[in-house]
């Protein structure tokens, strides 16, 4: 595990040091790029009040994510249940994704006002496509010689969908799972940019307008951290549904 990420750590603190060395010697005004050092200062600095904001952004978060994945399921289970409603559904689904997050903002905020409604929504609208088109490609996936089977032995259509697609769509749903978490956290981010009572886009908007780049990137880096926090956590759950593939991969590392 930590020969595995060795590299990675390598090449972040390689990094911050070509980083701090060019704000150093002073190659880039300090109010134009704030050193890691500064950083660091502001986010302690301010930890209190970032925590106060990330509650709030996290809320919104995880009540968007958990509609948007409920909603990306249920509609990947009636497209592939329903010829006809894949054919009708499944444009309008990529032509959702065409539209800018930041062009549907403003009309959520217009449509709902500055609650968290509009930011929820905007959090469905991100996070429900990677989940249904992973699921719509795991059930396509599925091994027809099996369903076939099940056929054969009269199984119903409940049956074929618990024994074999479903459990066929499980690493499709998971690696949609990964990116509709982090897709949440910056929706909601997005979202709180054009207005709001409290949440760390707010915070942004806040500290971008007193020039206070130093937290502005202490948020940035908070931000990249919950997301990577919540794909971790999708990751455990993951290992957790499905232990048969961490021993495939042990086998194969073999």
């Amino acid at each position: 595990m930590l020969k595995r990420n060795i590299p990675s750590v390598t090449a972040v603190a390689a990094l911050l040091i070509i980083w701090q060395s060019v704000c150093s010697t002073g190659l880039i005004p300090s109010y134009m790029l704030p050193s890691p050092i500064e950083v660091m200062h502001a986010f302690v600095s301010e930890f209190p009040l970032l925590l106060e904001n990330s509650a709030i952004t996290l809320q919104e978060a995880f009540i968007g994510l958990i509609l948007g994945v409920s909603i990306g399921f249920f509609a990947a289970v009636l497209m592939d249940s329903f010829n006809v409603l894949y054919k009708a559904f499944y444009p309008l689904l990529i032509i959702t994704q065409t539209i800018p997050s930041v062009a549907v903002a403003p009309l959520l905020v217009l449509w709902f006002g500055y609650e968290m409604t509009p930011k929820i929504v905007l959090i469905i609208i991100s996070t429900f496509f990677p989940v249904t088109v992973g699921l719509l490609d795991g059930f396509r996936s599925a091994d027809k010689d099996a369903i076939g089977l099940l056929r054969s032995m009269g199984a119903k259509r409940t049956q074929i969908f618990r024994y074999i697609k479903f459990p066929s769509a499980l690493p499709q749903l998971f690696s949609g799972l990964r990116i509709a978490a982090a897709y949440s956290v910056v929706g909601a981010v997005i979202s709180e940019w054009l207005g709001g009572f409290g949440g760390l886009g707010v915070y942004m908007t806040r500290v971008k307008k007193a020039f206070a780049f130093d937290k502005m990137f202490a948020v940035i880096f908070l931000i990249s951290a919950i997301s990577l926090a919540l794909m971790a956590l999708v990751g455990f759950a993951e290992k957790k549904c499905m232990p048969y593939r961490n021993t495939d991969k042990k086998g194969e590392n073999t």
